[in-house]
């Protein structure tokens, strides 16, 4: 606050500042000392000069710097001391109030109007505050509205059954015996992009076109072997039972005949063909184990799948079936092989399962009622 006193003209008069030689030692000591940051020098400096019975306008001539701010530093010397003037003033507007409660609410209880999740800017504009500030608190409080997680639970009848089958053959494995993980992957395509991309280049993204030309595509058959991660695979052109058989064949010709095999696999019709069954029982060292419905994550061949997708055939241009058969072949031949470990129990899945059937249940009478 400034205090004004009124002669024939109307002059400003600063407010007197009295220093005792205790402060003005100490303030003394903050202009000359090399570790005292350039503001808070200058500050001092202010307040020096004012102890000496300068005026506002004095002094900012002297030091080159605007009367007003003189007179700020003068004020806020009075009012709380040295400390006073070692903190910055608040600049701006005040930050806005976040009602972080109804932020939580609206984003995991509410949708936009015309959308179907919330963003940053959206929220926003409700609340009355930046989308930098709503992100900041839903990255505090784990929220990620844009995306969404695909999730289905089993419902088979014999889901203990056959979970407990596996997690044992992935924990204990018997002796003497190979566990293979089984599955096909049908309808890979062989593509061809209508035009030529860039490579990649410093400051530059490797380019393809969105559009493509199809040439064809096959189905990749493989066991995943979860002791060392070797993989037998075969490229056919469909995935009826004749290819299945075809595939089991190949599997026991590149295993050892000292080894009993358990195979898992899903419930594809083409695993349990009649013509497969028989063929099964003329080779009494081929043991099937069958995943629940609805719980392809429990076969661990689809990490292999999803392995080749994303390094081998996602970018991949290939103009013909037999080009993209050679390189699912190579990326087979010299993929780099790892142990499988599996750490989940049975137990740990199913109450997991259980917890989330709960949920459901729970959701689904809530939206009946």
């Amino acid at each position: 606050m400034l205090y004004y006193v009124h002669w024939s003209e109307q002059l400003r008069v600063a407010p007197t500042i009295e220093l005792t030689s205790e402060q003005e030692e100490e303030l003394t000591r903050l202009v000359r000392s090399k570790r005292t940051s350039v503001r808070l020098a200058e500050r001092a400096r202010i307040v020096l000069l004012a102890g000496q019975g300068l005026q506002n306008k004095v002094i900012a001539e002297r030091l080159g710097i605007g009367r007003i701010q003189v007179a700020r530093w003068r004020e806020r010397y009075l009012q709380a001391g040295l400390q006073g003037i070692e903190r910055d003033l608040p600049r701006g507007a005040p930050p806005v109030k976040v009602d972080v409660a109804k932020l939580v609410e609206l984003t995991t209880q509410s949708t936009p109007h015309g959308a179907t999740h919330w963003s940053t800017r959206k929220m926003g504009k409700v609340l009355g505050v930046s989308a930098s500030t709503v992100m900041r608190h839903w990255q505090a409080n784990g929220l990620k509205p844009h995306i969404v997680r695909g999730f289905k639970v089993s419902r088979d009848p014999q889901f203990v059954e056959k979970l407990e089958d596996i997690v044992g053959l992935y924990m204990s494995p018997p002796e003497h015996a190979m566990v293979l993980c089984c599955d096909e992957k049908s309808q890979v395509q062989a593509l061809d992009r209508t035009q030529p991309g860039l490579p990649l280049k410093k400051g530059r993204a490797q380019t393809m076109t969105h559009d493509y030309k199809r040439h064809g595509t096959t189905t990749l058959f493989a066991a995943l072997n979860v002791l060392d991660g070797q993989v037998i695979g075969q490229c056919q052109q469909r995935h009826t039972h004749a290819e299945w058989l075809k595939f089991l064949r190949k599997i026991d010709r590149e295993t050892p005949k000292d080894k009993t095999l358990h195979l898992i696999a899903d419930n594809y019709a083409t695993h349990k063909h009649p013509a497969v069954q028989a063929w099964l029982a003329k080779h009494p060292g081929f043991h099937m184990h069958f995943t629940p419905a609805s719980a392809s994550w429990l076969n661990r061949v689809e990490r292999f799948f999803r392995d080749i997708c994303e390094n081998r055939l996602r970018r991949g241009v290939f103009t013909s079936v037999p080009e993209l058969v050679a390189a699912i072949d190579e990326y087979i031949a010299h993929h780099n092989p790892k142990p499988f470990i599996w750490t989940k129990s049975a137990r740990d899945i199913l109450h997991k399962v259980i917890r989330a059937n709960g949920r459901l249940s729970s959701k689904k009478n809530a939206t009946l009622h």
